[in-house]
């Protein structure tokens, strides 16, 4: 099986920050480095919005225009582990957090193949 494990979510004050993390295991985790990554978002009541992407390379990577500029999208294939260091966040930022895997690239966030249960990041005002 294929297992995607998000950590990192809490609680954080307007302005603050959070480190998310995403490990992969199963057939994710022997093959890491043939994926694609991205992190997206799904806050009560909203679609699901993508937030960022890398490729099975680290690069190039790509941001949703709310995001470009305070979160940045990196990965580390000998851990299998893609990150998502936020910065200077905003109230709108809350939401539940959602890495996904993909083996087509270019990325097509439509159509990612697996995906991880989420992790919930709340910003306070």
């Amino acid at each position: 099986q294929v297992q995607l494990v998000e950590s990192g979510g809490g609680l954080v004050q307007a302005g603050g920050s959070l480190r998310l993390s995403c490990a992969a295991s199963g057939a994710a985790g022997r093959t890491f480095r043939s994926y694609g990554m991205g992190w997206f978002r799904r806050a009560p009541g909203k679609e699901r919005e993508f937030v960022a992407g890398i490729s099975w390379s680290g690069g190039p990577t790509y941001y949703a225009d709310s995001v470009k500029g305070r979160f940045t999208i990196s990965r580390d294939n000998a851990q299998n582990t893609v990150y998502l260091q936020m910065s200077s966040l905003k109230p709108e930022d809350t939401a539940v957090y959602y890495c996904a895997a993909t083996r087509r690239w270019p990325m097509d966030p439509d159509r990612m193949d697996y995906w991880g249960k989420g992790t919930l990041v709340t910003v306070s005002s």
